[in-house]
């Protein structure tokens, strides 16, 4: 039995059919909807690598919850000219994550050191 190659996730991309109604859905979002949606997935990814779900501690990863942050306040950092009224309370957010990791930290970084504050959040 022959196994097929993996595919990997840009060929998927690139290999997507633009008659999928799936696809065509995508194109029809406004950016500011694509952001928010992607900013939600971090924060939620973060906050699940915090321990702060049911049963979290068994999740607990600071280093992944330290990147998915950074990420978190990199997109927000290149996109909040544009986010007009979901500004503040993805900010919000964002404040929420990093105070939740110095707490979570057994030793905190400095001020203005922690995840995403690099970049001015």
């Amino acid at each position: 039995m022959d196994q097929a190659a993996p595919v990997e996730p840009m060929d998927a991309v690139d290999q997507a059919d633009p008659t999928d109604p799936a696809v065509r859905e995508l194109a029809t979002i406004p950016a500011v909807e694509v952001i928010t949606r992607a900013s939600v997935m971090l924060m939620s990814a973060a906050a699940e690598k915090l321990g702060l779900a049911e049963d979290g501690e068994h999740y607990l990863d600071l280093d992944e919850a330290r990147r998915l942050i950074d990420a978190y306040a990199g997109l927000l950092g290149a996109a909040q000219a544009d986010l007009g009224v979901h500004r503040q309370p993805l900010r919000d957010g964002l404040k929420a994550l990093q105070r939740a990791f110095r707490e979570a930290s057994p030793y905190p970084d400095q001020p203005g050191q922690g995840p995403g504050e690099k970049s001015g959040f």
